[in-house]
């Protein structure tokens, strides 16, 4: 199913919400009129750049500034002993901060220019300012170091071994956390009829924004304000961290940012670039301006996944689930970053229910220190390497039992009428009817139709697999109180305020901060739905610490459940406001008015009404108020939801396998999401289509690889298969509704779903095409080679063989 665009004037105002009018973000994007970071110019501007760690663990024995400083055109240059020099302003720690602690958490200083010894390759070492950014660039260059190179480890199974070199203190455990009954789940393995396990890697991904992290900060010495333009997906948290790193005072810091060129995660976090940039400009009194090489972002921005999970699934003669138990090492890096020890622990294993109704789960997690870049949030954050560890297993489990694959999962779904439903690992599920997509699902793949060509195909040589993934997603995490007792350093409330002009326009801000996802649309879209005038009569302002009140940003697909609920709530106090002034000029009791479409009226007299622009009107002259009430038209909310929102749905990959070349063809993918209420349907096919991509280029293409002295092999899009149009299939989408009662919108995010199913959904696939070669999985990604091994004989997950050598006829295993 594909959605068409509509043009919003030919929409009724009363159909506006859940429209699929066109984005009024893009005339400007595909015009190249929007203003990125790295547009911005200041008058007297200076350039920086840093010089990087080359190796990936190293002390430093010395640090030459000197050739960088004789060069043409440099202003200045700065170490970790300028930071901390007797000239130096107190007040700045010079270190980045963790915003999410753990009971068993090891925190670790993470100076913002290495202080004798580096940890990974980019670790910042000096920082140089220039006139211009090549000379910049060539003066960090001319940066000498000396270095005594350490031992280094990548992965982290081994970082936890004995005698592992060590990053930080005696051995690299940052964190030991579990969660579940393990008792329980001892026993369900105990008296299982059949069990089935995996030992699997989520690869390290590195993130792809459009326009690499930059900042422009620029200082005015009269008044002591510090303006920091940046690509920002959360600019009030950057401002609170930013504040206490530099020590600069947090209401005389704005952060501001202009268009994101999106950010995946990577640009949630807190780094050392854009705060040196910021104190840098400080310290010079004149404005600073860095952005980063692709290589660099490369090498320093925070990289998503990097787990290595054994799992194992209990099930009964019937094939049910009874037990699962999991056992996870996370990478995280060099240093933890900002929200780091929340994504492999809170938001990883409270999901590794699925859509499943399993009696007892356990999960223990331990978080490794390795000589990579920090490793944090990454699309989906820690709900894709949930989804992968069940969608597997479920996929071998029903191998094992004998069941086809789209029975077992529909055998083990909690039922519609147990909802809300309350799961083994610390959350309750809002709302949910998991058959509906997975029925839609099959009917668009044609599915017994499907096995009767697969059956046909493998007679012939050829090797059709599908691939089931039936995920489950949480989003908003809510309320502050809960984040609070699970370790968050900040609420995660959302705040907004809508105000209405004297003229009878509307500007809508909100502290959620868009970089992509429509929110100037879709947030229009709800404001004007709510107080009943046109959609282009509303302007929406996000990402300006100095518009808005106060906000939690946009990660973890929170924007239009919390973000935008905040905004229903700011509207509903505005119209609540509004209802008595109209009261007050109609001479009416404001319970005897009615407000609908954008009209008061009084009830059984709808002659007598006032519409709200009138009404906005006369709230700013003032002349024919209530008594005591102040003038002006507009309402803030700070909105703390009373849970998570659960999106789900069935995504179904069909593939073709070439066992003597190991090329995977796609046949189909097909995608059934419920995301609840959708405000536009267009945009949220687009997050799904985009999500899908991103997974595909997971299981297939992507993967951060190092050598033993934790050199990145893939530095660049050279060398880092990033997947073009043609690597990605047509996808077929559709949908169901299921309302989440937690929110006045009933929405329940979409901004992560497609990365979250996709990549078991080709695993999967993949599996089920060479099942008569005896392959049960291949690690991510899939490449032709490690495709072409596995058909081979050469890396079958179980020993098995390949068809004809020692099989039954037909290619079956014994």
């Amino acid at each position: 199913m594909t959605i068409d665009s509509m043009d919003p004037e030919e929409v009724d105002a009363a159909d506006i919400l859940g429209s699929a009018i066109e984005r009024r973000e893009d005339p400007a994007l595909i015009t190249g009129d929007a203003e990125y970071t790295d547009d911005i110019q200041r008058p007297g501007m200076a350039h920086m750049a840093v010089a990087r760690s080359q190796y990936g663990h190293a002390d430093l024995e010395g640090v030459d500034t000197s050739a960088a400083e004789e060069m043409e055109g440099v202003v200045a240059t700065y170490t970790h002993e300028d930071l901390h020099g007797e000239d130096t302003p107190e007040g700045g720690s010079f270190s980045l901060p963790t915003g999410w602690l753990l009971d068993s958490l090891e925190q670790v200083d993470h100076p913002i220019l290495a202080d004798g010894r580096v940890r990974y390759q980019g670790d910042a070492i000096a920082v140089v300012v220039a006139e211009d950014r090549y000379t910049a660039r060539d003066a960090a260059e001319a940066v000498s170091v000396d270095y005594g190179r350490r031992d280094a480890v990548t992965d982290p199974r081994e970082a936890l071994d004995e005698g592992a070199p060590a990053l930080h203190g005696e051995d690299n455990v940052a964190f030991d956390w579990e969660l579940g009954d393990s008792d329980a789940t001892d026993e369900a393995f105990e008296s299982a009829s059949h069990t089935v396990s995996i030992d699997v890697e989520n690869q390290l991904l590195v993130p792809n924004a459009m326009e690499p992290r930059a900042a422009v900060a620029d200082y005015s010495p009269g008044s002591g304000e510090l303006e920091v333009f940046m690509t920002s997906q959360n600019p009030h948290l950057h401002r609170l961290l930013m504040s206490g790193v530099i020590g600069h005072p947090e209401h005389k810091l704005r952060i501001k940012a202009p268009e994101v060129g999106g950010g995946f995660g990577s640009k949630i976090h807190h780094y050392a670039d854009e705060a040196l940039a910021a104190w840098i400009a400080k310290d010079l009194e004149r404005p600073v301006k860095w952005t980063a090489t692709r290589t660099e972002t490369y090498v320093t921005d925070a990289q998503g996944r990097g787990h290595r999970t054994e799992a194992e699934l209990a099930m009964d003669d019937d094939g049910r689930i009874t037990g699962l138990r999991v056992d996870t090492k996370a990478n995280l890096g060099a240093y933890l970053s900002t929200f780091a020890p929340a994504v492999p622990t809170w938001l990883y294993g409270t999901l590794l229910s699925g859509q499943y109704d399993i009696p007892a789960i356990h999960c223990s997690v331990t978080g490794a220190f390795t000589n990579v870049p920090p490793v944090d949030a990454y699309r989906g954050a820690g709900r894709p390497e949930a989804s992968f560890v069940v969608e597997r297993l479920a996929h071998l489990g029903a191998r094992e039992v004998d069941m086809d694959p789209a029975e077992f999962r529909r055998l083990n779904f909690v039922p519609a009428d147990e909802f809300p439903y309350e799961t083994q690992v610390a959350v309750v599920y809002d709302s949910g009817d998991y058959e509906k997509p997975l029925d839609k699902a099959l009917e668009m793949v044609d599915y017994d139709s499907f096995r009767e060509r697969q059956e046909q195909a493998r007679e012939e040589g050829r090797y059709l697999g599908i691939g089931f993934s039936c995920y489950i997603e949480a989003c908003g995490l809510a309320p502050s109180e809960l984040a609070g007792q699970l370790g968050a350093q900040a609420g995660l409330w959302e705040s907004s305020l809508v105000r209405f002009h004297p003229s009878g326009t509307v500007t809508a801000f909100c502290g959620t901060s868009g970089h992509g996802q429509g929110h100037a649309t879709t947030y229009a879209q709800i404001v004007a739905n709510e107080l009943g005038i046109p959609y282009d009569d509303v302007e929406v302002v996000e990402g300006d610490t100095d518009e808005i009140p106060h906000g939690m940003g946009t990660y973890g697909s929170r924007s239009a459940a919390v973000g935008g609920s905040s905004l229903v709530k700011s509207s509903e106090k505005l119209v609540e406001k509004a209802k008595e002034i109209a009261a007050h000029q109609l001479e009416a009791d404001p319970d005897d008015i009615e407000f609908e479409a954008g009209e008061f009226r009084l009830a059984g007299a709808p002659d007598r009404s006032l519409g709200i622009k009138e009404v906005a009107e006369q709230s700013y002259l003032a002349h024919d108020m209530p008594e005591e009430m102040e003038p002006g038209l507009e309402a803030t909310s700070f909105y703390d939801p009373d849970n998570f929102v659960f999106p789900f749905g069935t995504h179904v990959a069909v593939v073709e396998v070439d066992p003597d070349s190991g090329e995977i063809e796609f046949e189909q993918y097909a995608a059934v999401d419920d995301v609840g209420n959708q405000i536009n349907p267009k945009i949220v096919e687009g997050q799904i289509h985009g999500g899908i991509a991103q997974g595909i280029g997971q299981a297939l293409y992507e993967g951060a690889e190092y050598d033993e002295n934790a050199q990145l092999l893939t530095g660049s899009m050279q060398d880092y298969a990033v997947p073009k149009t043609y690597h990605i299939p047509e996808m077929e989408t559709d949908s169901t509704v299921t309302e989440s009662p937690h929110n006045p919108l009933g929405v329940k995010g979409v901004g992560e779903a497609g990365t979250i199913a996709a990549p078991q959904a080709v695993v999967n696939a993949v599996a089920d095409a060479l099942e008569p070669f005896g392959v049960e999985g291949i690690e991510m990604p899939l490449t032709a080679e490690r495709v072409w091994e596995a058909t081979n004989g050469r890396a079958t997950t179980d020993g098995g063989s390949p068809p004809g050598e020692g099989d039954d006829e037909g290619g079956e295993k014994r």
